[in-house]
């Protein structure tokens, strides 16, 4: 049973950084594809960035300014937020593709001064 729990979220203001955390249980993060998805009130979840063993890629509005990582000893993903702006306000979601799609429950960030 594959389990995924994230925390980081908060509010901050624009311009600011927040790290995001992705404890994954039931798979190995180094060994599966892991990413950070979001979604906004009235809008469609989208791909904020994934890592596997092939590299990282990231959606085009946070190229340059979000940082996707993993750590194997803490079977951990980390999603390093900086320069954030009143658009990057959303629910958060880490991601595992192993065979099957598994998502975690989501934390919030909000962007605002």
């Amino acid at each position: 049973q594959v389990k995924l729990v994230e925390s980081g979220g908060n509010l901050v203001q624009p311009g600011g950084s927040l790290r995001l955390t992705c404890v994954a249980s039931g798979v190995k993060v180094t060994n599966s594809v892991m990413g950070w998805y979001r979604q906004a009130p009235g809008k469609e979840r989208e791909m904020v960035a994934r890592i596997s063993s092939g590299g990282s890629i990231y959606g085009d509005s946070v190229k340059g300014r979000f940082t996707i990582s993993t750590d194997s000893a803490k079977n951990t993903a980390y999603l390093q937020m900086n320069s954030l702006e009143p658009e990057d306000t959303a629910v958060y979601y880490c991601y595992n593709y192993f065979g099957i799609d598994y998502w975690g429950q989501g934390t919030q960030v909000t962007v605002s001064s």
